[in-house]
């Protein structure tokens, strides 16, 4: 039985163009924080904005106040009332007016401010108050008293996290640089303006957990993320990705257990991984796992039925072995204190019309509840997985028409409810949530390369001369269909990493490590157990799942997750916001 995760109160704002998300409610019994803060845009036009900020102080009375945080992207403030605002680079720092300073215990002052930016205009990670960080608790006990209290350090059978649980790992958090990425990234011309940036680790084999060719182990990487923690809060990301009859509707990352080694998959494989997690001195870092790639979303769409069924995706359903190893990895992952699960969930390109969303959900909620596994044992999900489906369409709605035709009309979106990611996740999360998993559920974003910048991004919406033409020439996103999964020809770096960007979106994250390649595009033998799948063959006409249409992957690509310098090449030209 996992413990229930504490709820922080969190302050969102949505992206350019939409406005700011209100604080959540801490669950009853839970530590208050000392402080929270509710920073909301009221208005986005693109190059600038409005901002309301509300302080609310639940410690001892002040005469006096300063509020201090830190943008991640180019927010400039330009003027501010009912506060003296001052910026120092990406440090900001907000003090009372002479009329506003006194903040009793319980009280609220507000201030608010316009600024301008380029690219993202996001919620800022943390906010202090005279020092103290607000928006999260103690860390201690609600109650000393009760053995179960999950933060009570009394009970000697809680294995948790001594900082406490909070509602969202990112927030307040540096988020850990894998150094074998980092300086791959860094020998490439121009791969230093992001080698700094946080990418998942990926245990995509047994071999993986030990270290591969004297390459950096689980352990490795776990004590090189205390070194980096410092005497802050860290974030540590690793992909658990090695279930039996492993990618089912394709060939490039099939896996190394067959279909029906589950047990091997549980003792060989996760047992190991939860046995090193579990370690005490790993105790202080916030571990998230991203849960098995595409398992689940294949069973909804390519187990039986349409012409995008395979006879593997057909046995991973029948056997059951698919939702058997999520379902473990989530209960005993989700035993750990300090482990926050995430599963994936495709893109919205994939699960994104009703037939398939709706299916995905009770797929989702039967595998988190059955097995051993209980909803407490999922901190969200993680959409765009390794994909490239841009995190906001800017330039179209699905609501939007033209000539009587909606937008969902148009050959591009044939129908389906999202356009992009960010709409997706929220959508998909109101349906899990209403399906029964908590309430303070949170989402990923895959980021790492669905920037689509560089020469041909338009610069504004399509011509309104047909629904089509519209979409066409007003999307960013360039492929040739959405389907299209393998080193995409175009496509270019996305938002950097970036703690609670949107509403219910716990960060944008680089999941899949830019500049690792989706699959060869043509067979290379291998000691990995990966295959060679013809939707990264550049000459391929394509199949079902991409409307037989071309692949657009680039040419001369190695075995899945091995460095494809020409790709790197190409997501660092196309970056978008640009480097």
């Amino acid at each position: 039985m996992s413990r229930t995760r504490l709820a922080m109160i969190a302050a969102l704002a949505l992206t350019a163009g939409s406005a700011g998300a209100a604080l959540t409610a801490a669950p009853a019994g839970a530590a208050a924080p000392a402080c929270t803060v509710d920073y909301q845009i009221q208005n986005d036009w693109g190059s600038g904005f409005t901002t309301n900020v509300t302080i609310t102080n639940n410690s001892a009375s002040k005469s006096s106040w300063t509020l201090e945080w830190t943008y991640g992207g180019s927010e400039k403030v330009t003027n501010a009332w009912n506060a003296r605002v001052t910026q120092s680079g990406a440090n900001v720092t907000a003090s009372n007016e002479s009329y506003n300073g006194n903040l009793a215990t319980g009280a609220s002052v507000s201030f608010g401010f316009q600024g301008t930016y380029s690219g993202s205009n996001s919620v800022p990670a943390a906010f202090t108050l005279d020092g103290v960080t607000c928006n999260t608790d103690s860390g201690g006990p609600t109650d000393p008293t009760d053995p179960t209290d999950p933060t009570d350090p009394t009970d000697p059978t809680d294995p948790g996290d001594p900082t406490g649980r909070v509602d969202n790992p990112y927030v307040g958090a540096k988020v850990y640089v894998n150094p074998e990425w980092s300086a791959h990234a860094a020998a490439e011309p121009g791969g230093s303006k992001v080698s700094d940036q946080p990418t998942f680790v990926w245990m995509d084999r047994k071999a993986a957990i030990e270290g591969v060719n004297g390459g950096m182990g689980l352990r490795d990487h776990l004590d090189e993320a205390l070194r980096q923690k410092g005497s802050g809060e860290l974030v540590f990301q690793v992909v658990i990705y090695d279930l039996p009859g492993r990618d089912c509707a394709a060939l490039a990352s099939n896996g190394e257990f067959g279909p029906t080694e589950i047990d091997r998959y549980k003792s060989e494989y996760i047992d190991p991984i939860v046995s090193i997690l579990s370690d005490s001195k790993y105790a202080g870092l916030r571990i998230v796992t991203l849960i098995e790639p595409d398992s689940l979303p294949n069973l909804v769409t390519n187990a039986g039925g349409t012409d995008t069924t395979t006879d593997a995706c057909v046995t991973m359903k029948s056997n059951g072995n698919y939702e058997k190893g999520v379902s473990y990895a989530l209960d005993k992952l989700g035993d750990l204190g300090n482990v926050y699960n995430y599963i994936d969930a495709g893109h919205h390109g994939w699960l994104g019309w009703d037939t398939n969303l709706d299916p995905s959900v009770q797929e989702f909620y039967k595998v988190a509840t059955s097995n051993g596994a209980s909803v407490n044992d999922v901190a969200g999900f993680i959409v765009n997985t390794a994909n490239y489906s841009p995190t906001v369409e800017p330039y179209f709605k699905v609501s939007d028409t033209v000539n009587g035709q909606t937008v969902r009309q148009s050959k591009w979106v044939d129908w389906n409810q999202y356009v992009d990611e960010q709409s997706f996740a929220q959508g998909l999360r109101s349906k899990l949530i209403a399906a029964g998993f908590n309430s303070n559920l949170g989402m990923l974003i895959d980021t790492s390369r669905n920037g689509w910048g560089g020469t041909e991004r338009p610069s504004g919406p399509g011509p309104q001369t047909s629904v089509d033409a519209y979409v066409d020439g007003g999307r960013i996103d360039r492929r040739i269909h959405v389907g299209n999964w393998c080193n995409q020809s175009g496509a270019g770096l996305g938002e950097r990493p970036t703690a609670a960007p949107a509403t219910g979106i716990d960060a944008y994250v680089w999941a899949k490590p830019p500049g690792e390649s989706d699959g060869s595009s043509s067979a290379i033998d291998n000691d990995e157990g990966k295959g060679f799948d013809r939707m990264c063959d550049p000459t391929y006409g394509g199949n079902p799942r991409n409307g037989n249409n071309p692949t657009n992957a680039l040419p001369d690509a190695p075995v899945a997750g091995h460095w494809f310098s020409a790709e790197f090449q190409e997501l660092l030209k196309n970056a978008y916001p640009a480097l």
